[in-house]
């Protein structure tokens, strides 16, 4: 199975979408968010140097990122593929996963890019704060978060294009409709 990366503005469905395809296929799932939580609450060397970072409000840098990712994926074993939430977010990060992964004599395989229009989106974030409570989902933080990823983190969709890996899907107000097109988009690619 080839390797994933999931793609898409905040609350395109990046986590949901992840869920059913590794439920489908047996991949494995590196979402960033979860492996920083999880380092830092095991204390571990990586997750201690990344929560310096974090507590004095500072970026992780990348080549600490990939370290943890590198050490996450090769955790996982050989040959099922992983999908990777949330990261890479930009071009920098996306040659430095190339790297490590061409390290290992493994590639990046394909990345989904999940396309929904602003409205959509803005309307699922507030949904989400309200039912479970996410302080960082109110009006004013995800517009910040959409002009971050606009200026970002949307422009490595280009360099995944050159690279031959981009396969983009538009909402179109199925969740369904998304996880069919997606699966065949998937199979196709592994066969």
């Amino acid at each position: 199975m080839k390797n994933i990366i999931i793609f898409g503005a905040p609350g395109s469905g990046k986590g949901t979408y992840s869920d059913e395809i590794v439920a489908k296929y047996n991949m494995g799932h590196i979402s960033t968010g979860d492996v920083l939580r999880g380092e830092i609450k095991n204390g571990t060397e990586l997750g201690n140097i990344a929560k310096g970072y974090i507590d004095n409000g500072q970026l992780i840098p990348d080549e600490l990122m990939i370290d943890i990712l590198a050490k996450t994926y090769d955790a996982l074993g050989e040959g099922k593929g992983v999908i990777f939430d949330g990261f890479p977010r930009t071009i920098a990060q996306a040659e430095a996963l190339k790297k490590m992964l061409a390290e290992r004599n493994h590639d990046m395989g394909m990345m989904i890019e999940l396309v929904v229009d602003e409205e959509t989106l803005m309307a699922r974030l507030l949904n989400r704060a309200k039912e479970q409570g996410r302080a960082d989902d109110n009006e004013e933080t995800i517009k910040k978060r959409f002009d971050v990823y606009h200026n970002q983190t949307a422009p490595l969709a280009d360099w995944f294009e050159k690279e031959g890996l981009r396969h983009t899907f538009t909402w179109k107000g199925s969740k369904e409709q998304m996880l069919s097109d997606i699966f065949e988009a998937i199979e196709k690619e592994n066969n």
